[in-house]
């Protein structure tokens, strides 16, 4: 047995349970789910998390396609104080088969843009849970601007992205001069 944790939004769907037509379905996170994922991704909150999704049978590949919702609370990167966030993210996943071969700490793995939605299933069963757990950290803004960054920023002395950027150095320069 293995001493893992099991992921914090796990939802099994067996492969067995799929037939030719679609298998459509929703995830609501509960109270405790919602804490555990608010741990993972190092959120103050996670208020609620709703999953719409639909599984399609294609070939080697099970095909997810859904819509997820989130409220949640960010910490600002500007101030660090924890604003509200509201997501709404389309996603699509495929999963395949976990390969047998193992990888080499050496070896190295190219991956392709089509590559980054793919998430391998074992023993015939895939977690629906865990992508959209996955799906929920991509939508995650890294750098969340709260809605008194820009004024925080100005008393900090921090310039503004137009000002950092490369031709912003250029711009002090020219009010230097002139």
């Amino acid at each position: 047995m293995s001493d893992l944790a099991p992921p914090e939004l796990s939802r099994i769907v067996k492969l067995s349970d799929l037939g030719e037509a679609p298998v459509n379905g929703e995830i609501i996170a509960n109270a405790d789910e919602c804490t555990k994922l608010a741990n993972r991704f190092d959120l103050p909150k996670v208020s609620s998390l709703v999953a719409e999704y639909e599984l399609v049978s294609d070939g080697e590949k099970i095909k997810a396609y859904g819509l997820l919702k989130v409220q949640l609370t960010q910490f600002c990167a500007i101030s660090g104080q924890p604003f509200p966030v509201n997501i709404r993210e389309e996603f699509q996943i495929a999963f395949v088969k976990k390969q047998a071969e193992a990888l080499t700490p050496e070896a190295e793995i190219e991956l392709a843009s089509e590559d980054c939605d793919v998430m391998e299933f074992q023993n015939a069963q895939i977690d629906i849970g865990e992508a959209v757990a996955q799906s929920l950290y991509l939508a995650l803004d890294p750098y969340p601007r709260g809605p008194d960054a820009e004024k925080i920023a100005k008393q900090q002395g921090l310039k503004s992205e137009e000002e950092a950027g490369p031709f912003g150095a250029l711009s002090a320069l020219k009010d230097k001069l002139g």
